[in-house]
């Protein structure tokens, strides 16, 4: 692993695996975990839970507090995988996934692969109708973001692995 990098962030769409993939990474490198999701005031779980997206308005104050997540693991000897949707390019500055320290991971696959396991699960407040608003703001990672790019159609533990070799496991 390169001594530099002690916070991961992986990103992508509801249904793109963040949370298992990131889930499983963090465990393999023996750092902790955390969701995004966990950050959204209740009032944006609200809204997403009934089909609405968020406005940048709405973002901005849960932008914020994982910047501060993000600050607080650069800080510490310890490291973080942080699974966050991180969309737009504009939601990445703001969390200051550019910052020394921090690797970003993007989970890519076809959008019928990813309505497919929204569809299939049960235990997400993020409904199959949001997908569309979620694949019209999403800004691909360019090169200088330095991103990590994975396929999402192998089996959680491959991708995991595959990352955890990319970062220098």
């Amino acid at each position: 692993m390169d001594s530099a990098t002690n916070v991961v962030v992986v990103m992508g769409v509801s249904g793109s695996g963040k949370t298992v993939v990131g889930r499983i990474l963090a465990d393999r490198l023996g750092w902790d975990f955390r969701d995004a999701d966990a950050f959204h005031p209740p009032a944006n779980v609200e809204r997403m839970s009934r089909g609405i997206p968020l406005t940048d308005a709405e973002r901005w104050p849960w932008l914020n507090a994982l910047h501060d997540v993000i600050t607080a693991s650069i800080n510490t000897d310890g490291g973080l995988v942080l699974a966050c949707s991180a969309l737009a390019r504009r939601y990445r500055e703001r969390m200051g996934i550019g910052r020394n320290g921090v690797r970003l991971v993007f989970l890519d696959g076809p959008a019928s692969l990813i309505r497919a396991r929204i569809e299939a699960r049960r235990d997400h407040f993020m409904p199959a109708t949001l997908l569309d608003s979620q694949l019209a703001v999403l800004e691909k990672p360019t090169p200088d973001e330095r991103p990590l790019v994975v396929g999402i159609e192998a089996a959680p533990e491959q991708i995991a692995a595959r990352i955890a070799a990319a970062l220098g496991d």
